[in-house]
């Protein structure tokens, strides 16, 4: 099985890459055959703006751009979509918001139109969240931010599209804890990234 990895943080010495990292060795720890590619969005100049032509592919006047549809060629060949990135300002970066801006197009991720009921696209998307923050778990509840951000993310933009969050992991306390306790846990998500679907086509084939 394969995985996308796609990362949003600038600087290729930050914990976010290196949580990345450690996902990409747990997937290949738990089945030499399983595969992964990590899309970097920042290193590849991925250009994050919905542009004019963006929107010509949404009102269906345009096809997409190639950069759009070499991103959406990395999602169709992959089993499993998994978003590594640090939380600002109780959200994505602009960066990876832009990329699915750009990339989860209408006609490709979902179909919409005036005179249709909406159709959702990406049924067989199985999506991986792994988020890292600066501040404590009580922030989060104390203020809803968790909650706000699980119905942005999850609902708004995966549900929408029909793909499904498997698993939504917050690391948190990134800048005052041990990175070592954050990269012990990136590990164990790779390791158990295919595990379910796994032990599925076992059960299965019984």
């Amino acid at each position: 099985m394969h995985a996308l990895i796609v990362v949003a943080h600038h600087d290729p010495r930050s914990l976010t890459h290196s949580l990345a990292g450690k996902i990409a060795k747990g997937i290949t720890q738990a089945n030499p055959d399983h595969t992964f590619e990590i899309a970097d969005l920042a290193a590849e100049g991925f250009d994050p703006r919905f542009s004019l032509a963006d929107h010509a592919v949404h009102r269906r006047e345009a096809s997409p751009p190639p950069d759009v549809l070499a991103e959406q060629g990395r999602i169709e060949r992959a089993d499993a979509l998994v978003l590594v990135y640090p939380i600002y300002w109780w959200s994505m970066p602009a960066l990876l918001k832009g990329w699915i801006d750009r990339v989860f197009s209408n006609g490709w991720a979902f179909d919409f139109s005036l005179d249709q009921p909406l159709r959702k696209k990406l049924q067989r998307l199985r999506v991986h969240l792994v988020e890292v923050g600066g501040a404590d778990a009580d922030a989060f509840l104390r203020h809803g931010y968790g909650e706000a951000m699980t119905t942005q993310i999850e609902h708004g933009i995966f549900d929408y599209c029909g793909a499904r969050v498997v698993s939504s992991q917050r690391l948190l306390e990134s800048e005052t804890l041990d990175p070592a306790l954050h990269l012990d846990t990136a590990n164990l998500i790779g390791q158990r990234l295919f595990a379910t679907v796994e032990e599925a086509a076992q059960l299965t084939s019984v």
